[in-house]
């Protein structure tokens, strides 16, 4: 049987700039199998906004979300650096040292940092 987490790409950031992001659990409804994935973006003022906007989407796919926690990316895309930091008010701070793992996995050819920084 085909894995349908195989599908949900890890990582979904903008392209430039430095914005908020949250680490995600999805899970197949009633079942065990689940992939953590990054999502950020400039459009979310507050990091519940990318999550009402991935939760929907997962859904319809037959997933299930929590969130694992925040924080902010710096995304320097001529330079080939991302910076992980800062945490989220709402959910907390995700553990960066996965998120990187993850950014790892789609950016392979940059320079992936994180901090416990809040700026």
């Amino acid at each position: 049987m085909e894995d349908p987490l195989a599908k949900i790409p890890a990582v979904e950031i903008d392209p430039e700039g430095t914005f908020k992001y949250i680490l995600l659990r999805v899970s197949v409804k009633d079942g065990d199998a689940h992939k953590d994935v990054v999502r950020g973006t400039k459009s979310a003022e507050y990091h519940n906004h990318i999550f009402e906007k991935v939760n929907p989407a997962m859904e319809a796919l037959g997933m299930e979300c929590k969130c694992l926690g925040g924080g902010k990316i710096e995304h320097n895309s001529q330079e080939k650096k991302i910076r992980v930091f800062g945490e989220s008010t709402a959910f907390g701070k995700a553990d960066h040292s996965v998120s990187v793992e993850k950014l790892k996995s789609a950016f392979s050819d940059y320079e992936i940092s994180w901090s416990d920084d809040k700026k």
